[in-house]
């Protein structure tokens, strides 16, 4: 179930995406972008994602805002995870990341680098930094399935 990097790779992997996240920039005013902003009132988390849907795939994902380490490179590796992706397979790989919070079992291979965020869990107070910008592109995808649905 637990991969078997050690915390100092695991470490690396957060800190060289909070220094250099490659998916945070200003958003953009393109009304093809959903957004969702959201906020932690246990931390300096105050973040928006944006996400472009195209025929049933996330074209495109970004996030802006305040957020420290955990939040940051949460959000980034996960926007890199699931850009060119299916609504279907963002949602498989958004299901295991949580099972993986919840120390329940998951699928790593999916996780790619949010294996970096195994031991979360066992912090309740990080479990909120580490789930912010997932639980925002699992409102603008839940948002966009129940367009599709009504269109």
């Amino acid at each position: 179930m637990a991969t078997s990097i050690d915390g100092a790779m695991l470490r690396d992997i957060i800190m060289d995406h909070y220094q250099y996240p490659r998916n945070k920039h200003p958003l953009v005013e393109d009304p093809q972008y959903k957004s969702k902003h959201m906020a932690s009132d246990s931390c300096i988390d105050d973040i928006t994602v944006q996400a472009k849907f195209k025929d049933g795939t996330i074209e495109d994902v970004a996030f802006d805002g305040v957020a420290c380490a955990i939040s940051t490179s949460a959000t980034d590796i996960m926007s890199d995870l699931v850009k060119d992706k299916t609504i279907e397979e963002a949602q498989k790989i958004i299901d295991n990341y949580m099972a993986m919070i919840d120390e329940k079992e998951y699928d790593e291979d999916l996780l790619d680098e949010a294996v970096a965020f195994q031991n979360v869990g066992r912090q309740a107070n990080r479990i909120k930094c580490a789930t912010i910008g997932w639980n925002a592109l699992q409102a603008l995808i839940d948002e966009e399935k129940k367009e599709e649905n009504n269109g």
